[in-house]
C-alpha cells in the first residue's frame, strides 16, 4: 500500500477578497502532495520512469482520496471567489431566455420542436401533426396541438448526470428510439417508446452510440455497438422490435482496430448505409431500406488514403472525396448500380483555393458548404444548371452553416448565421427567388446587450516558417488595447476541427470587464483548407504549438496585451496544446486553463486498451514505430515537464471521462507540483460525477464557465 502524503508543504498565497480591487488578505494553505511509485516503461531502447502511473487505478480508494483532497485544496484556495462565481453564474443565466423554443422543422408530416421551461435544466421534445394547424402556423398554434415525445427534465430528475441522445422516429411515426447515458462515458442504452400509448418497451440495448436507424418496415432497427473496454464502435447489429436483445444479429463487424463504424439512412430514404472510417480512409456499404434482411454490399472498398462520403439522389450517388489527390476535396457522381471508383466522374472539380466541406441534396438544388481564406460560404446550384450563386455575407469574420434540412422536396434552405458580435440567427432562404426570412434571432436578456458596443476583427500573425496564421478578436468598444489589457487566447488545433467565430452570451462577462477574447486559427484545423490540417498532425504536429506561441508573441509585439496579462485556454486535444506551450514558452502567459487535457500522449498511445487509441494513430502517430515514438516524445506535455517556472494554472477533468481519462491531468498536476520552481497557482478540479463533456444540465454548464472566468478575473485582480 502506498500512502498519499497530503498537505505536507505550505505556501503563502496572496489573494484578493473578491475579483475587484479590494483589500488583500493572506491565506496559508497546505499544498497536496502524492506518493511516487516509479514505474519503468521501455520501448525502442528508451526507458521512461512514470512516478504517478498508479493513479490510473480508479477503484483504488487512495486514488479517489487524492482526487478529493485536490478538490478540497481547490475549494480552499478559491473560497474567496465563491460569491463572485455565484454572481457570474447568475449574470450569465440572466442573459438566457429560460422558456425558449427552437425553430420548428418539418419531417414526415410532423413539425418537431425543442423547448425549455423556466428553471428547467433539460429540453422538452415535442411534435405537432402538420394537418392539425394552419399552413403557416405560429409557435403558439404549434404548441397548442403538440404531443410531448420526451420531457428530459422528468427523465433526469433522479440522476446527477443525464444525456438523451438523438432520437429516431419510425417511418410510420408510431415508434421512437432513443439513447440514454447516466454515467457520462458516452455509452448509451437504446430504448424504444410507443408514441401512441406512451409505453417504453422492455428491451434495453446496452453499450451503443445511442443512435438507431429504422428500416422501412417499421419494426427493424440497426444500431452501433461499442466495445465496453476500448469504447470503439465495432459492430452493426439488427434488432426487431418486441424481441429479446439476445436475439440481435451482427450484420457487420469492423475488425481493423484503427477504424470505427456507424450506420445511417440516405436522405432519399432508399438506402441504409454502413460507414467505416479512420483518420485517412473511408469505406461504405449499402442496402435497400425496404430489404432489411438482405446483405449489405460494398460501395467502394477501402484504399489507404482514399476518403469519401456518399449521398443518394435519383439513380445516382454523389461522392464527396479526396480522390485523385484532391486535397481540398471535390464532388463526384456515379450510377447507383456502378459504385466503384473507376465509375466516378467529376461533378464539382477540385479547387486549390477552396475547401469543399459538405453537401446537402434537395429535389431541385445542390447546396455546397465551402471555405475560402478561412471564411465559410454557402453555394447553391440547380440540378438543371440554370443558376449557381453564393449567399452573400458582409461581416469580416463570422460563422455560417447549413442546419438539418430533412425535407427533400422543398425550395427552402435553413441555415444559421452568427459572429463574435452578432447573436445566432436561424434563417430560411428561398433558393428560387433568393428571399430570406429570419426565423429566430438569439435573444440576449438583461437589457444591456447592444451589438454596437463590441468590436471584432481578424488579424494575421506570421509564424516562424513564414506561414500566415489568422487570429479572430473581439472586445468591448471601450476597452483600450495596450500592454495592460487582459487577453484570453483560445485554440484547439487537432483532427481538422475548425473553430468558427461564434457568438457567446457567456463571453460577455469577460468582454464587459475589459478582457479581449481571441481565437488562433492554428495548423491542425482546416481553417485554410485540408493542407492546413495535414501540416499540423503526425510529424508536423509541432506546427500547432509554434503557431500558437507565435500568435501570442505577435499579440504582445503589437501591444494588444503583455505577458503579465495574457491567458490561454484549450480543452481535450486543446489541452495538449496548453501542456506543450507551457513547456516551450510558459513565460508568455500569466494563466492557463486546461480542460480535460490530453497530456500523457506517450502512455496513452502505447496502450491500445484505452478508448480511442488505435483509431488515432493517423492523427498523432503510432509510437510502436520508433520514429513516431521519438517525435511524439519530444513534445508530450507530461514527459517534458522540467524544473522551471510555470504560469498560474487551472486544470479540470471528470472522473468518468471516456476520451481523456481522469488520470492524465491528475498525473500531470502531480508532476508539475513536484518540479515547478515558482509559487504560482496550480489547481486541479475533478468533477466526480461527469465525463468529457462536463455537466449535462444547461445551468450546471454555466457554473463550470463561471469557475473558469473567476480564475482569470481573480488573477487580473491580483495583478492590479
Amino acid at each position: 500500500m502506498y500512502k498519499i502524503l497530503l498537505y505536507t508543504s505550505i505556501i503563502s498565497l496572496i489573494f484578493a477578497t473578491s475579483c475587484k480591487k479590494e483589500k488583500m488578505k493572506i491565506t496559508t494553505i497546505k499544498i497536496p502532495t502524492v506518493a511516487k511509485k516509479p514505474k519503468k516503461m521501455s520501448i525502442h531502447g528508451d526507458e521512461r520512469i512514470d512516478n504517478y502511473y498508479w493513479l490510473n487505478e480508479k477503484e483504488n480508494p487512495e486514488v479517489i482520496k487524492y482526487l478529493e483532497q485536490e478538490n478540497e485544496y481547490y475549494n480552499k484556495v478559491t473560497a474567496h471567489t465563491k460569491q463572485f462565481q455565484e454572481d457570474l453564474f447568475q449574470e450569465m443565466k440572466a442573459r438566457i431566455k429560460e422558456d425558449d423554443s427552437s425553430v420548428p422543422y418539418k419531417l414526415n408530416n410532423y413539425f418537431y420542436i425543442t423547448s425549455y421551461i423556466k428553471g428547467g435544466q433539460y429540453p422538452i421534445y415535442s411534435r405537432t401533426l402538420v394537418s392539425s394547424v394552419p399552413k403557416k402556423p405560429t409557435l403558439p398554434q404549434l404548441k397548442s396541438k403538440q404531443e410531448i415525445i420526451f420531457d428530459v427534465n422528468e427523465m433526469a430528475k433522479n440522476y446527477d448526470y443525464y444525456a438523451l441522445s438523438s432520437f429516431r422516429v419510425s417511418p410510420n411515426n408510431k415508434l421512437v428510439t432513443f439513447g440514454v447515458d447516466t454515467v457520462s462515458r458516452r455509452q448509451y442504452d437504446i430504448q424504444i417508446k410507443n408514441l401512441e400509448t406512451g409505453k417504453i418497451y422492455p428491451e434495453i440495448i446496452k453499450n451503443t452510440t445511442g443512435s438507431a436507424t429504422w428500416a422501412s418496415d417499421n419494426k427493424t432497427i440497426f444500431y452501433t455497438y461499442k466495445d465496453p473496454v476500448t469504447l470503439r464502435s465495432t459492430k452493426i447489429l439488427k434488432h426487431t422490435v418486441g424481441t429479446d436483445v439476445s436475439e440481435d444479429k451482427v450484420v457487420y463487424e469492423e475488425k481493423d482496430d484503427t477504424f470505427y463504424t456507424f450506420i445511417y439512412k440516405s436522405k432519399s430514404k432508399k438506402y441504409l448505409i454502413i460507414g467505416s472510417t479512420s483518420t485517412l480512409t473511408s469505406e461504405y456499404q449499402i442496402l435497400e431500406a425496404n430489404n432489411p434482411n438482405g446483405k449489405f454490399r460494398i460501395f467502394q472498398k477501402r484504399v489507404r488514403g482514399l476518403e469519401y462520403n456518399i449521398a443518394h439522389y435519383k439513380n445516382n450517388f454523389y461522392v464527396h472525396t479526396n480522390k485523385d489527390k484532391a486535397t481540398n476535396f471535390k464532388l463526384m457522381k456515379t450510377p447507383e448500380n456502378k459504385t466503384t471508383q473507376e465509375n466516378w466522374t467529376d461533378e464539382i472539380p477540385h479547387r486549390e483555393d477552396t475547401f469543399l466541406e459538405d453537401i446537402s441534396i434537395f429535389k431541385d438544388y445542390l447546396v455546397l458548404e465551402e471555405r475560402t481564406n478561412g471564411l465559410s460560404k454557402i453555394r447553391i446550384k440547380r440540378w438543371d444548371k440554370k443558376t449557381a450563386y453564393y449567399i452573400p455575407f458582409s461581416e469580416e469574420t463570422y460563422a455560417v452553416g447549413v442546419q438539418a434540412n430533412p425535407e427533400f422536396d422543398t425550395e427552402t434552405l435553413r441555415y444559421s448565421y452568427q459572429s463574435f458580435t452578432t447573436p445566432n440567427s436561424v434563417m430560411d432562404f428561398n433558393m428560387n427567388d433568393k428571399s430570406q426570412e429570419i426565423k429566430k434571432e438569439q435573444e440576449v436578456l438583461g437589457g444591456k446587450f447592444d451589438k454596437a458596443n463590441y468590436k471584432s476583427e481578424r488579424i494575421w500573425a506570421t509564424a516562424r516558417d513564414g506561414k500566415k496564421v489568422a487570429i479572430s478578436i473581439v472586445h468591448h468598444k471601450d476597452t483600450k488595447l495596450s500592454e495592460d489589457t487582459p487577453l484570453l487566447l483560445y485554440a484547439y488545433g487537432s483532427y481538422g476541427y475548425t473553430l468558427d467565430d461564434r457568438f457567446s452570451t457567456t463571453r460577455l462577462s469577460l468582454l464587459d470587464r475589459g478582457f479581449v477574447y481571441a481565437v488562433a486559427h492554428i495548423r491542425g484545423s482546416q481553417y485554410l483548407g485540408r493542407a492546413w490540417y495535414e501540416d499540423g498532425k503526425l510529424f508536423h504536429k509541432k506546427n500547432t504549438f509554434t503557431d500558437f506561441i507565435d500568435c501570442a508573441k505577435f499579440l504582445i509585439q503589437k501591444k494588444y496585451t503583455a505577458a503579465a496579462h495574457l491567458y490561454a485556454e484549450g480543452g481535450s486535444a486543446g489541452g495538449l496544446l496548453m501542456g506543450a506551450i507551457i513547456n516551450m514558452n510558459g513565460e508568455l502567459f500569466n494563466g492557463i486553463i486546461a480542460a480535460v487535457p490530453f497530456v500523457d500522449i506517450m502512455t496513452t498511445m502505447l496502450d491500445d486498451t484505452i478508448p480511442l487509441t488505435t483509431s488515432e494513430y493517423d492523427e498523432w502517430g503510432n509510437p510502436n514505430d520508433k520514429k513516431a515514438y521519438e517525435y511524439m516524445l519530444s513534445y508530450s506535455p507530461y514527459d517534458n515537464v522540467v524544473k522551471k517556472d510555470y504560469p498560474n494554472m487551472l486544470v479540470t477533468t471528470g472522473l468518468h471521462d471516456s476520451q481523456v481519462q481522469y488520470f492524465e491531468p491528475a498525473k500531470w498536476v502531480a508532476k508539475l507540483r513536484d518540479l515547478k520552481t515558482n509559487k504560482t497557482l496550480l489547481l486541479l478540479h475533478t468533477d466526480m460525477k461527469v465525463g468529457h463533456g462536463g455537466a449535462s444540465g444547461r445551468f450546471d454548464a454555466l457554473k463550470d464557465i463561471a469557475v473558469d472566468y473567476s480564475f482569470l478575473l481573480n488573477l487580473e485582480s491580483v495583478n492590479k
